[in-house]
């Protein structure tokens, strides 16, 4: 018997909706379970830092391939 899940609901602009939408394809995912993976992780991760404003302090910079930055 599988985990019961539950639905939440997010406001986000139109061009977020639309980027998440554009990764989520390539993930070959749907919108709704690359979202909840994004937030699973991302609570895994305010745990352990205990904030929001400690948590949004550590970034991660982009890849760079063949000495360009992607984007």
């Amino acid at each position: 018997m599988g985990e019961w899940r539950v639905q939440v609901s997010v406001r986000v602009s139109q061009a977020t909706r639309a980027e998440l939408e554009k990764f989520a394809s390539g993930e070959k995912r749907t919108l709704a379970n690359f979202g909840a993976a994004l937030l699973e992780w991302s609570f895994e991760q305010w745990k352990v830092v205990g904030s929001t404003e400690r948590l949004m302090k550590y970034k991660i910079s982009p890849r760079v391939r063949g000495g360009k930055q992607e984007g």
